[in-house]
Formats: structure tokens, C-alpha cells, sequence
């Protein structure tokens, strides 16, 4: 796919980044096995996508460990990795279809499974229509390749509003904020933490999560670095995490005051002159507007409610303000709040306001190798929220989905629009949503549904065919959703580690028959799926006056892609596209990954504003301001609980690996010693715990690590239900937290359920 000179503009002054390959591996301290060898593998287990080395014996992976050539992760590896070849090889992984008959799931070919939904599938859409499927998309479905690529073909064949995925369980509030602030949902600024000197972190415990929305091999390694360059790291969160001891000074907050403490942190900044936006002055509109609207959210003014000192506050801005470089970074604990939109807004505006957005140092937007080539500046479509509503409850869209806590009512309300099919794919909203209880029944009454899952889980038992990607290593691997997160520009690709089982489907063949039997063309060969893609992607660069391609003719564009399979030939055509001159054989010759060089400043390529300026005070969080001043007002709850991430643990599907399911990665809820006391709690023994949803029983851990009138309890337990096969997590099931929720605490600009600071009551088990 040839090029113009002219059409590799760089992503910050005009000068292309170098695309540096790693050397070559150094020889391992140890000899492998006899018959062993070894693959390249980026793990696939939460955001860090570090590279690992697996030890493979005939098709087994015997032992994996960093590898130390990788480009991005320089041989970091967590418990998570370390476990690839126990996860891979997990005998409860479903290794063929399940199709139900006769109200049991029993095995079937793929055939009888494919001919099964197109049989069911289609009838109810022509007779229904597309909003009569529900699309329901996990966390784990952002880890694979084809989960970055199918998906959106699906969603378009089926023409349906009812989308729903974990992102309303967690981070949809950066997505509305960033839509707001810049014009793009996916414009998502992340901490420079090689180059920053200060970093204030809320919400966020990357030493045992690795990091969220900011994809960083060795989070803690990076930490530990700006300590040692003389930085400072301050910590805000209600509990005193592992990431909280490592800190110059940690603020043990009443959990969903962060926006409170923001925007007096703003008030500081304005009310002292300690305002300085350097070169993005030019860029910036809502100033004044945004001084006016702040004004009442003074240190004195948010203290009570935060439970901080004023004098404290004020310390923290005025260090921030002072710092050669800094960032200000949220996460979950931030997000899944009442106020998680404006918490996400605010952590923009305090890097705006220092005039550290988009420069080394500070929060800088990553340039992804698959995203598009650069184009000229200007103003662009901006971001709407609210284009349609929820049939039942009216609840806006956000970024083309509804609320996660929406799908249950969706579906047992009749009516025109009833969502009567669901297709899943890597979900599980029993557990990982708001009553889970009510959701199980609902799933009971579908007419079909569909799971895309290696286990049959608390979800996925609902299904009337359930279609099982095979193990990661057998998977070939590229992030997209990660890299456009990273904290340096990299490229990693990985074929397949071990050949594809006999009688398993390559995942990215599972996702294309999937859409071609929803959509009409069942039994087409399902190259067909991404024929049409590159196809119609290819016809609109060339299209495309600021395309790389433009002018050039899409039958011989496509004839030079390269790739075993559609999905690498897509991937290929996306890096030709895109920013750094790449193509898929670039990448098979590089295994250890492609260094694109650390991030850039570019804020006139990521806006997409109408007025082409970021947009400081946008409407919907101007409207939404006299919620978070109610707030100011009100008299906190006595005990509120807040969630907890374990290193050894992310998704529920993690609790079926036996070494990650012991140690302290146990579902028990901690107490601080002193409400422990106050409400007669002994160690060990079972509390009863009660909240808008219901109540759960579970073991109380006394620890001094929670804050007084906080309790915490971790998510992804409660493995009791019936009908599942995984025999590891029913053996230890826990208690499902989020079933102490009935789905009515949101957060309104972004529908994200509050999943943390919600009250609830404890007492002694009878």
C-alpha cells in the first residue's frame, strides 16, 4: 500500500517518530526443558499488556515469565501472567459449542450451533426489529483481537440502540467528560509517569489493578521511579492500599467527595493566581465562565463533606501549581460515583489549569499505531449525549449505550422495543451489575440468547447456544482498545503460541459467523465479513483527501494487504492507514514489539469540538453543577462501602485459576478496628450487611487499612449460583457485592452505576 511522502505527517511538530525494533532476545540463565520451546505472548489479563515468554511443551504452556525484550514491559510480570499456562489449560473451559434442547445445554457441533441462531435469530429480528437484541459486551472482550474488530460489524448488522456494556459499570465517565471537554469519547488523556514530577492519584490503586485507562507495564516500578527523581506522589482514597503506603502523603477521603475536593482544588488554583495554561491559553475557552461556577467550592466550604482539613486542601493545590511537571490522574474509585462524571471532568480541568494537558510530563494523549493518520486541525462534530433514551426509564444514551442497570427492565417490560434476545459477549452482568438476582430472572425469560464465552458462568448458563473462543495461546494477539491508553507509543503483534485445537473455532471465524447469521447471510464463508470491511474501509480513505491513500485505486490497496486471515489482513490495512508507516510483516519481524517513542504533545489532532477549542465549561456539566453544590449540604452517611481490587484477581472468570483463589485474594468485608467496636464485630465473624438491594452475609476482616465509617468488600464473588462449571470459584463462592444494589444509584451524565460510597448497615449475623 504505497504512500506519498506528504501523507506521513508526524503526530506532533512533522517529524515522523522513529519505529525502533528491540534487539534480539539475550540468552535465558536457564536451559528449557528437553522437547520445550518458547512463544511471545502479551498477556491478555488486564490493562498492562505485559509481554510474557511462555514455556510450551507438545501444545501445553508449562511456565510463563516477562520477557525481557519486550519494548513496553522490559520483562514485568504480575501473579496474573505468571498464571497463562494454569488459565489456558483450566479443564472447565468449555471446548465446544452448547446448544439447549429440550431446556438443557448439551454439546453440538458448530454447524448445529450457527444453524441454531440464524433459525431463531433472524425470524425475531424481521419480525421485531434490531432493538428487539440486546448487545451486551464484557471487560474481557476489549483483551482479544477480535473483540476490537467484530463487535462494531455486529452492532451495525443488527441496527439496534440496545447496547450495554462494562463500561457503565466503570469507566464511561472519562469517555463523557473527554466527549465533552475535547469533542471525542476516545480522547482520553493518560500520566506521562516516566517524564512527570508530581502525580496526584484518586481512586486508583495501581500497584495490585496495574493501572486502568492508562496502560503502563510495571505501574509500581513506575512509581517507585518518580520517588527516586525527587517527585512527589500523593494518594487520595479511603483506604490505605498498597499504592496509598508508597505515597509522600495519602488523603484518606469520605469515599464520592472526589469532585468536592477537585473543584476546591480549582478554587485554590483561581482564587491564588496560581493558574498558568502556558501554550494551551491558545486552545482553551470557558475560563472565565469556569472561575465564576467554581466559586463556592472553597477549601472551608467541601472540608466537612470531604472530612479534610481546609489548610490541607490548599497544601495540595499549591503543590501542584508548584511542580515543574505534574498530572492528575482518577480512576474507578472516582468513576463509580454519584458525581463520576464531574470527578472525570475536574481531573481534566486541574491539568488544564497548570498547564500541564499535552505536554511532556503532565497528561498527554497517546497516537496508537492503528489510529488514523493525522489530519489537519479544526473544529469538528463535537459529542452529544442524549441522542435516544431508554424504552422504560428514559435514560440518555452515552457514547451509543445504556446503562448496564437498564437490560433487566428492558427486558421483562412488554411492549414495542422489548428487548427479546440477548447475545453476550465475554459478560457477566449477573455478578459484575447491580441485582444481579433480578437480571437472572429476567435472562430466564428470553425468547434466545447467545454467549460468547470459554466458561459457563453465572450468565452464559442463560444462553441458548453458547459459542467458546478457544485458550489465549492458541489466539493470535494485538491491542487495539490498550494502546490508544499507553503511557509510550508502542506496536506488539503475536501469531498464535499453539496451533488451534481440533474441534475448536478461531475466535475471530466465531465472531463473523455470529454476524453473518444474525444478519441473513448464514452459511457465507466468513472472509466474506471482512472482505466487506476492508472493503467499504478502504473506499473511504481513498475517498479521503487528508488519507495517506487518497486518489489510489481500493482493488490494488487490498491486493498488498497481507495476513493468513481476515483479521490480520483488517490489522495490516489499519497500520498502513495509520500514523507510522507499519504493516503486519513489520510486526511478525519485530516479536518483541516496535518502540514508537515517548508520547507527544497534540491537542490540535485530538480536538473535535465544534468550536475546535477544548470546551472548559460544556453544558451538560454546567447543568449538572447544582447536584455536586447540593452535595455541599448533606449529612454523609453513617457507614458507607466502598469495592477493592486484589492483585491476584480482575475479572470473576480469574477466580477459577486455583493460584489466584487463596491467600488474601479471600471476599471478606474489612472493618476499621473502631466500628468493628462500636457495632460489636469480632474478626472472623459473619456480619449481615444490608443496602438499597438487599443483604449478604460475609466473614469481617478487622483491619486499620479501611478509614473509620468505611467498609469494604471486593467484586466478582458470589459463585452459588446453579448450572455454572467452574469448579474452582463455586468451591470458595463468596458474596456478590453488587447485589446490595437494586441499579437506582447513578451517576446521570454518564449512566454509570455507583458501585462505591453508598451507604449501608452492618450487624451481628444471627
Amino acid at each position: 500500500m504505497s504512500r506519498t511522502s506528504a501523507a506521513r505527517t508526524a503526530p506532533t511538530d512533522g517529524a515522523r517518530p522513529e519505529t525502533t525494533p528491540r534487539a534480539a532476545p539475550r540468552p535465558e540463565s536457564g536451559a528449557a526443558d528437553a522437547g520445550a520451546r518458547t512463544a511471545l505472548r502479551v498477556c491478555p489479563l488486564c490493562e498492562a499488556t505485559c509481554g510474557l515468554t511462555l514455556t510450551i511443551e507438545g501444545t501445553r504452556v508449562t511456565k510463563a515469565r516477562g520477557d525481557r525484550d519486550d519494548v513496553f514491559s522490559q520483562g514485568f510480570i504480575c501473579p496474573k501472567g505468571a498464571s497463562f499456562g494454569e488459565l489456558d489449560a483450566d479443564p472447565d473451559r468449555l471446548r465446544t459449542p452448547l446448544v439447549r434442547e429440550r431446556g438443557t445445554l448439551r454439546e453440538a457441533t458448530w454447524q448445529e450451533a450457527f444453524d441454531l441462531v440464524a433459525a431463531r435469530m433472524r425470524p425475531l429480528i424481521e419480525e421485531h426489529g434490531g432493538n428487539a437484541v440486546g448487545v451486551v459486551l464484557g471487560n474481557p472482550n476489549v483483551h482479544t483481537m477480535a473483540g476490537g474488530l467484530y463487535p462494531p460489524v455486529l452492532l451495525s448488522a443488527l441496527r439496534t440502540r440496545n447496547i450495554f456494556s462494562a463500561s457503565t459499570l466503570d469507566q464511561m465517565p472519562k469517555h463523557v467528560s473527554g466527549g465533552l471537554l475535547y469533542g471525542s469519547a476516545i480522547a482520553i488523556p493518560v500520566p506521562d509517569l516516566d517524564r512527570t514530577g508530581h502525580l496526584l492519584l484518586l481512586g486508583a490503586n495501581p500497584l495490585e489493578s496495574n493501572g486502568s485507562l492508562c496502560t503502563a507495564p510495571d505501574f509500581p516500578g513506575k512509581l517507585k521511579a518518580l520517588r527516586r527523581r525527587g517527585g512527589t506522589l500523593t494518594v487520595v482514597d479511603p483506604r490505605r492500599t498498597r499504592t496509598a503506603q508508597l505515597a509522600d502523603r495519602h488523603v484518606a477521603i469520605r469515599p464520592g467527595t472526589d469532585a468536592l475536593l477537585l473543584a476546591a482544588l480549582a478554587h485554590v488554583l483561581f482564587d491564588e493566581g496560581l493558574t498558568d495554561l502556558g501554550e494551551l491559553a491558545e486552545h482553551v475557552q470557558g475560563l472565565d465562565e469556569l472561575r465564576e461556577v467554581i466559586g463556592e467550592f472553597t477549601p472551608d466550604a467541601v472540608a466537612a463533606a470531604c472530612d479534610m482539613d481546609a489548610e490541607e486542601i490548599r497544601t495540595i493545590a499549591r503543590e501542584l501549581a508548584a511542580a515543574p511537571t505534574a498530572a492528575v490522574y482518577g480512576r474507578i474509585g472516582s468513576c463509580t460515583v454519584e458525581h463520576g462524571t464531574l470527578a472525570s471532568w475536574l481531573v481534566d480541568v486541574l491539568n488544564i489549569l497548570t498547564g500541564n494537558l499535552d505536554r511532556p510530563g503532565g497528561a498527554l494523549f497517546p497516537f496508537s499505531a492503528t489510529d488514523r493518520a493525522p489530519r489537519p486541525a479544526g473544529p469538528g462534530k463535537g459529542f452529544a449525549l442524549g441522542r435516544w433514551s431508554s424504552r422504560v426509564s428514559g435514560h440518555p444514551e452515552a457514547k451509543g449505550e445504556l446503562p448496564m442497570t437498564a437490560l433487566a427492565e428492558e427486558i421483562e417490560t412488554s411492549g414495542e422495543g422489548q428487548i427479546r434476545a440477548v447475545i453476550a459477549i465475554a459478560a457477566n452482568p449477573v455478578l459484575s451489575a447491580p441485582d444481579g438476582d433480578r437480571l437472572d430472572r429476567a435472562l430466564e425469560g428470553l425468547d434466545f440468547m447467545v454467549s460468547v464465552d470459554p466458561y459457563l458462568n453465572e450468565t452464559s448458563r442463560h444462553a441458548d447456544v453458547v459459542l467458546p473462543p478457544p485458550p489465549p495461546s492458541q489466539s493470535a494477539h494485538y491491542d487495539f482498545a490498550f494502546n490508544a491508553l499507553a503511557v509510550r507509543n508502542q506496536a506488539r503483534y503475536n501469531p498464535a503460541a499453539v496451533p488451534l485445537e481440533a474441534g475448536l473455532m478461531d475466535e475471530c471465524e466465531i465472531h463473523a459467523r455470529l454476524i453473518l447469521a444474525v444478519s441473513g447471510m448464514h452459511g457465507a464463508d466468513p472472509s466474506a465479513v471482512d472482505d466487506m470491511v476492508i472493503q467499504g474501509s478502504l473506499a473511504r480513505a481513498v475517498a479521503d483527501p487528508h488519507s495517506p491513500v487518497h486518489g489510489q485505486d481500493v482493488t490494488e490497496l487490498a491486493a498488498e494487504l497481507t495476513g493468513h486471515r481476515g483479521a490480520e489482513r483488517r490489522l495490516d490495512m489499519m497500520l498502513r492507514l495509520g500514523p507510522y508507516d507499519l504493516t503486519l510483516d513489520k510486526l511478525v519481524e519485530n516479536p518483541h514489539g516496535i518502540d514508537l517513542g515517548p508520547l507527544q504533545p497534540r491537542i490540535q489532532q485530538v480536538l473535535k469540538t465544534v468550536s475546535g477549542r477544548i470546551e472548559l465549561l460544556p453544558g451538560p456539566i454546567a447543568d449538572d453543577l447544582p447536584r455536586l453544590r447540593r452535595a455541599l449540604g448533606e449529612r454523609p452517611a453513617a457507614l458507607v462501602l466502598v469495592g477493592r481490587r486484589h492483585l491476584r484477581s480482575n475479572n470473576s472468570w480469574l477466580h477459577n485459576v486455583p493460584s489466584l483463589n487463596g491467600g488474601s485474594n479471600r471476599c471478606t468485608l474489612h472493618v476499621h478496628p473502631e466500628d468493628a467496636a462500636r457495632l460489636g464485630l469480632t474478626d472472623g465473624a459473619v456480619v449481615s450487611i444490608s443496602a438499597d438491594g438487599g443483604r449478604l452475609e460475609a466473614p469481617v476482616e478487622i483491619t486499620d487499612t479501611v478509614r473509620t465509617g468505611v467498609v469494604s468488600l471486593p467484586h466478582g464473588w458470589g459463585h452459588n449460583r446453579p448450572g455454572t462449571r467452574m469448579s474452582v470459584a463455586s468451591s470458595r463462592p463468596g458474596v456478590n457485592v453488587n447485589q446490595l444494589l437494586d441499579g437506582s444509584r447513578l451517576d446521570p451524565l454518564s449512566g454509570t452505576a455507583v458501585l462505591n460510597g453508598f451507604p449501608v448497615e452492618l450487624s451481628p449475623s444471627q
